[in-house]
């Protein structure tokens, strides 16, 4: 083993056990009261599900990471990598043709050891707990929808990468980072028109109180929307959400109706409302930005790892390629990526205050607020009492906890 080998597998490693590590506190912090908060709006019973939910899906996932860990490292140190090279390059289609085909394949290989644990998260833990509502039928269906959207734009996309860094040589990043960005930026607009109604389907929002009070609010923040849309959420679970779609003129609220037929007028104003926030926050453009800075990173230190041979050479290959660079710079950089995505959790963590305060300032009334958040938790079993260090890995909005008592101090500030 070389340095790049050890550093590569004593990251794999740190990254697991950390996850480890904040898997077993997350379950030691499971508390057998329930929060003064919810006094009455968790009765024991429910308590004890959503705590044994947590329980079920954090020994789960324990399982797939481990699988998946144990399968990455046997395929690397049983040779995998440099024998599946030599098959697709066999085959002769030329480097870009043999890229696409190696790396297909290792994703391939990736999403059907996958199908498994899918398939008993959905037909199994959901199923279990109440929320599961997908047919076999749609399940696969979503599968196969999947592929042809990976294929369909994925494929172009990824053939123009190693077009690039096979061809131009130390400015290629800069090409591929222009074109990520260009895709990362039509899928924002088509996606509401094209992909989403893939899954689901949507219908305008019936005259009503509902549409009254979102509509009089809407103008009241001065925020023009399209449509009010109703997305058959419940066509897979029984959990609930809501956002909104699209961009300038073309913006749509969508509001899942597993959502709409469990809150009451003022409690569903002021989750559009948090939604809105995050809008006239500008969180969505700062967010963008960030992801299209974090690939202009990401390829720089592509480009230079892509002329390392020792990189190679951890994982026995003899022919360095761009495209079995890509992969292994990937390994090399996923437990990396932890790192920045615990940033990116605590800024998003920060947005999601900032926008519960903008919907308690525009509507004037922080309960409906607070009563919906209870209602959610209860609704989809949240773990009412987190661990810090989990939250700090895992969490991309604050605990609901948290999120009332910040409620309350705004409510009383103002």
């Amino acid at each position: 083993m070389n340095g790049y080998a050890i550093i590569i597998l004593a990251l794999l490693l740190v990254d697991y056990v950390v996850h480890l590590l904040a898997d077993y506190l997350n379950l030691k912090a499971l508390r057998a009261e329930v929060p003064k908060e919810f006094a009455g709006i968790f009765d024991a019973d429910t308590y004890r599900r959503s705590q044994e939910y947590t329980r079920v899906y954090t020994r789960f996932a324990l399982l797939e990471s481990t699988f998946f860990l144990g399968v990455t490292l046997a395929f690397w140190f049983s040779g995998g990598f440099p024998a599946l090279d030599r098959l697709v390059r066999g085959w002769e289609f030329g480097p870009i043709g043999t890229g696409l085909a190696y790396i297909g394949i290792l994703l391939l290989g990736r999403a059907l050891l996958s199908l498994p644990f899918k398939a008993y998260a959905t037909f199994g833990i959901e199923e279990r707990f109440g929320f599961n509502r997908t047919s076999l039928s749609t399940f696969l269906t979503d599968l196969l929808k999947g592929l042809f959207l990976a294929l369909v734009l994925g494929g172009p996309l990824l053939a123009g990468i190693l077009a690039f860094f096979a061809s131009i040589g130390p400015t290629a990043w800069l090409y591929c980072w222009g074109i990520t960005t260009l895709f990362t930026l039509g899928i924002q607009f088509i996606a509401p028109t094209w992909i989403l109604p893939l899954f689901n389907k949507f219908q305008p929002l019936p005259e009503g109180p509902l549409k009254e009070a979102i509509l009089s609010y809407t103008r009241s923040v001065h925020f023009p929307v399209k449509e009010i849309m109703i997305m058959d959420g419940s066509r897979r679970s029984s959990k609930s959400n809501a956002f909104f779609t699209g961009w300038g003129k073309q913006k749509r609220i969508a509001l899942f109706d597993t959502l709409v037929e469990k809150h009451p007028v003022p409690e569903l104003v002021a989750i559009l409302a948090h939604e809105v926030g995050h809008y006239k926050k500008k969180h969505l453009w700062q967010n963008l930005l960030l992801s299209i800075l974090h690939q202009g990173v990401l390829f720089f230190l592509l480009s230079l790892f892509l002329t390392q041979q020792e990189l190679f050479a951890a994982f026995y290959m003899p022919q360095p390629a761009v495209y079995t660079g890509l992969i292994f710079f990937g390994l090399l950089y996923t437990p990396i990526e932890t790192l920045l995505a615990i940033l990116l959790q605590a800024l998003s963590r920060r947005q999601e205050y900032a926008a519960d305060r903008f919907a308690v300032e525009t509507t004037h009334h922080p309960e409906a607020l607070i009563q919906a958040l209870q209602k959610l938790s209860v609704h989809n079993l949240a773990n009412l009492t987190p661990h810090p260090f989990y939250v700090l890995l895992h969490y991309s909005h604050p605990p609901i906890l948290e999120r009332i008592k910040a409620i309350e101090r705004y409510n009383d500030v103002s």
